[in-house]
């Protein structure tokens, strides 16, 4: 034991946990498991019919898939629950005298350091691909398959940016707020869909996460414990009535996958249903994570929740591949055998990514940062940091794109790391002791 104490003499101190909702815990930790389910059915990889390794997407074949998006694309309730946390964090962050840039900066490193071994693992077996002149249209569709959660990076990075002008406004006129960020979607959804720009659509990074990540606001100031169950369901209800007008008559993709980037007003209005839906559920999952069982697996995934999340799909295919040089062990993709193995695989790719968090976790784990850099530094630390991200969304994972990512990545932390750019405490950009929780 660590300075000669026993278990006896230096028994273990619990956390504090009464001022704490675990139903976000809990729901933020089975929002990334269920992107793992939802992943496994969508990835299968097997011969066709010339014998060669062929990649398909079980799960978008069959005739439930759309209907089914409305109730597992969970994206929007993940942004809403990081609302909630990024509140809260922001206000632990304030009472202790931090200022804006220093929440920013300990917000930034948490995203760009546990991103950053990730890009350069794809910058390695990208470039050793090629090296070996490996099928070029299979390793493109394993790049753009694994790289496909980088979205969530982009899209969170601007969120955090934006929590302390975001917060201010919340607390000064926050139906407003509400209104203000609901108008931008609106009018950059008809400027998008009139012109036929898709690119247009990409504004919508600055107002529908940002909004659902407000509603989040709302739901840490306690509005929907204010509503009855009545009537968070009938809102819940009205918003999926809302959803199917929209894609029904609008010009909205009735898969809420498809409509996922860039962004658009469907996404926004399931985020306002879970939302009421989860609150609906509180006592529930309340009653669950009373268990201890339960509390333990939260709190352990919620140690390591970015390394599960970044490196979940390059543990699927990794798992996958190793099923077929096993011979029997890799079914057809889409057969019932496929799916009734679907529960194994979520099991064994859950256990390698554990395995791998026991030698990546020390990159998701920050510490104290000490006095923060000046809020030019930040900002460029914070851009450093988005480009890589934003570029796997635009153009797809490739070599360059993860090596630059990596170089990109590699500036950013060093930046927001560095001691020697670090202001005096004290000055505009000072960090009172260790940068806020986590960033997810």
């Amino acid at each position: 034991m660590m300075g000669g104490m026993s278990a006896v003499s230096a028994p273990a101190v619990r956390p504090d946990l009464s001022g704490r909702d675990l139903t976000l815990d809990l729901a933020r930790v089975v929002c990334v498991l269920f992107v793992i389910v939802v992943h496994l059915l969508q990835v299968g990889i097997g011969p066709g019919p010339d014998g060669q390794l062929v990649t398909s997407r079980p799960a978008e074949q069959q005739p439930w898939f759309t209907t089914a998006t409305w109730i597992g694309q969970i994206m929007p309730l993940f942004f809403v629950v990081g609302g909630f946390a990024s509140a809260a964090g922001w206000a632990s962050w304030t009472k202790r005298g931090g200022d804006a840039t220093g929440f920013i900066r300990g917000r930034t490193v948490r995203l760009a350091q546990p991103a950053l071994p990730l890009f350069v693992f794809f910058a390695v077996v990208l470039g050793a691909a090629a090296l070996l002149q490996l099928a070029p249209e299979l390793v493109s569709a394993a790049a753009v398959g694994a790289g496909s959660p980088l979205w969530f990076l982009a899209a969170y990075l601007i969120c955090q940016a934006l929590v302390p002008v975001l917060v201010r406004w919340h607390e000064r006129a926050p139906w407003a707020t509400v209104a203000v960020l609901f108008a931008g979607v609106v009018l950059v959804d008809v400027a998008r869909y009139s012109t036929g720009v898709t690119e247009i659509g990409l504004l919508n990074l600055l107002f529908v996460w940002p909004l659902a990540q407000q509603f989040g606001f709302w739901y840490r100031d306690g509005w929907f414990d204010r509503r009855s169950v009545p009537t968070l369901l009938a809102i819940a209800a009205a918003c999926y009535v809302v959803l199917w007008v929209l894609t029904s008559w609008g010009p909205f993709p009735a898969s809420m996958l498809e409509g996922l980037n860039p962004p658009a007003l469907p996404l926004v209005i399931l985020g306002l249903a879970q939302a009421c839906l989860l609150r609906v559920l509180k006592p529930a999952l309340t009653r669950l994570m009373a268990l201890r069982a339960v509390q333990g697996f939260v709190f352990l995934m919620g140690t390591r929740l970015m390394t599960v999340y970044l490196w979940h799909l390059p543990v699927i295919l990794i798992v996958t591949g190793v099923t077929l040089l096993i011979p029997g062990a890799a079914p057809t993709p889409a057969s019932e055998a496929w799916w009734w193995s679907r529960p194994i695989m979520f099991v064994a790719v859950l256990l390698v990514v554990f395995a791998l968090s026991l030698l990546l976790v020390r990159w998701e784990r920050v510490g104290a940062l000490g006095p923060a850099p000046s809020t030019a530094i930040v900002a460029l630390a914070w851009v450093c940091a988005f480009i890589p991200p934003f570029a796997v969304m635009q153009w797809f994972l490739g070599l360059w794109i993860a090596v630059g990512g990596s170089l990109l990545l590699a500036a950013s932390v060093l930046l927001l790391r560095h001691r020697g750019f670090a202001g005096p405490v004290g000055s505009t950009g000072s960090a009172p002791g260790a940068s806020s929780g986590s960033a997810l």
